[in-house]
C-alpha cells in the first residue's frame, strides 16, 4: 500500500475513534494502527514483521507492519472456537481454540492462501466458561497453555481446571506446572531471570472491593496459587476456604484491584521508552464488567524487582473510560515491537494501538 495511503487510513482511524481521550505520561503518544481488527485480543510478531491477533469471534489476523504501519491485513483463519491465543515458534503460528490448539505452518508465506490448520493437541477440556486461552512459547522451548476455571468459584479436577501447563511443540509431554488459578489471560518470563509471571482474574460475587486480581510470579514448577480456596491471596472462600489457610498458598507479587479484569500482561525490554522503563511490567485492564462503579478499561505500569519484591503500580494509558461510565474501548494484550513502541489490543473497539515515545 503507497505511503500516501498508510497516512489516510492512519487519519481516518483517528477520526473514527477518540484517541485523543488517552492519557499518558509526558513524552508518549498513541496512534490507532489499524480499527480493522474485529475483537482483537492476543498478539504475537513473526520475525518477518507480521503480527497476528486472536480473537473471540473466530477469526486470526494478519498484518503486515511496514515503517510503523500497517501495509495489509489478512484473515488467515476463520470459524475456530474463540481462538484468542496466538503464539508464533519456530517458522509456525500456534493458535488455541478452547479444547484445541493448532497450527499453521509457513503462515507468513502464505497470507493470501493460508493452510488449512493442523492440530497440534484436541485433548484439553471443552467448557468455554474461561476456555478462551492466551498462549505462549517459554524460554524451555515448551508452549504454555493455562486451563481456566469452568465457573465463578468452584471445585472440579484440579489436574484439568485452574491451572497452568505446558508441552513440547508438538503436543507431546504435557505436565501441569502450577495449580490454583482461576484465570489467566496473561503471561510472560523476565527478561533477566527468565522466570514464569502471569496475571489472574479474582473470582465475582463478593462485592466491590474484593477479591482483587493479581500478579504472580512462579519461579519454579508445582506452586499452588490458592483457587477456589483462597482469592487475592488473603480472602478465604466463604464456600471451599474453610479447611484451606491462605498462608498454604502463594501468595501474590501485587494485588491489582478488584474487578479490574488484568489480562494481558509483557515486560518491557526495549529500547525506545526512558531507562526506568526497562523491565516494567505493561499489564492490560478490560475493565469490570458486573461492579456498581466500572473500573480498569486501563493499560497499568508495574515496577517490580526480579525477585518479586518493592513492587508499585502507575496509571499508564486511561481514557477508554469516560465520566459517566462511557466506554468506548477495552484493552486486552499489550506487545511491544522491537524499536521500542508498545502496542495495545482493543477486542470492544476491533482496533491496535502503538505507542511511542519522543523526550519532551
Amino acid at each position: 500500500m503507497p505511503a500516501i495511503m498508510l497516512a489516510a487510513h492512519a487519519l481516518s482511524a483517528t477520526a473514527a475513534l477518540p484517541i485523543g481521550k488517552i492519557r499518558l505520561p509526558p513524552g508518549f503518544h498513541i496512534d490507532v494502527l489499524s480499527d480493522e481488527v474485529p475483537g482483537a485480543r492476543a498478539m504475537t510478531l513473526s520475525p518477518q514483521g507480521i503480527l497476528y491477533v486472536g480473537s473471540l469471534e473466530g477469526n486470526v489476523y494478519a498484518l503486515e507492519l511496514r515503517d510503523g504501519h500497517v501495509a495489509s491485513r489478512h484473515v488467515i483463519a476463520s470459524g475456530l472456537q474463540m481462538p484468542a491465543g496466538v503464539a508464533w515458534h519456530d517458522g509456525t503460528l500456534y493458535v488455541s481454540a478452547v479444547s484445541k490448539i493448532v497450527r499453521f505452518d509457513a503462515i507468513d508465506s502464505h497470507l493470501n492462501d493460508p493452510p488449512k490448520p493442523v492440530v497440534v493437541t484436541d485433548q484439553l477440556p471443552t467448557e468455554t466458561h474461561h476456555g478462551w486461552k492466551f498462549i505462549a512459547f517459554g524460554p524451555d522451548g515448551k508452549l504454555y497453555v493455562p486451563q481456566g476455571a469452568p465457573c465463578n468459584v468452584c471445585e472440579r479436577d484440579r489436574d484439568r481446571f485452574a491451572l497452568l501447563g505446558r508441552m513440547d511443540p508438538d503436543g507431546s509431554h504435557y505436565e501441569v506446572i502450577a495449580h490454583g488459578i482461576r484465570n489467566t489471560v496473561g503471561f510472560a518470563w523476565h527478561p533477566v531471570t527468565h522466570e514464569l509471571w502471569f496475571t489472574d482474574n479474582g473470582r465475582d460475587l463478593l462485592g466491590d472491593d474484593i477479591p482483587s486480581d493479581k500478579l504472580n510470579r512462579a519461579p519454579r514448577v508445582g506452586m499452588d496459587f490458592g483457587f477456589p480456596y483462597c482469592h487475592g491471596g488473603d480472602i478465604a472462600d466463604p464456600e471451599f476456604g474453610k479447611d484451606h489457610p491462605c498462608s498454604g498458598f502463594t501468595p501474590p507479587v501485587a494485588k491489582l484491584g478488584a474487578h479490574v479484569a488484568a489480562l494481558g500482561m509483557r515486560f518491557y525490554d526495549g529500547p525506545m521508552f526512558p531507562a526506568d522503563y526497562r523491565n516494567n511490567i505493561f499489564i492490560a485492564e478490560h475493565g469490570s464488567w458486573n461492579r456498581s462503579k466500572k473500573v480498569g478499561y486501563r493499560v497499568v505500569r508495574v515496577i517490580v524487582d526480579p525477585d518479586g519484591s518493592h513492587a508499585r503500580q502507575q496509571v499508564f494509558a486511561e481514557g477508554w473510560l469516560q465520566p459517566g461510565e462511557a466506554v468506548w474501548g477495552r484493552p486486552a494484550d499489550v506487545m511491544p515491537l522491537p524499536d521500542g513502541s508498545l502496542l495495545i489490543s482493543d477486542d470492544y473497539a476491533g482496533a491496535i494501538y502503538r505507542v511511542t515515545y519522543t523526550a519532551p
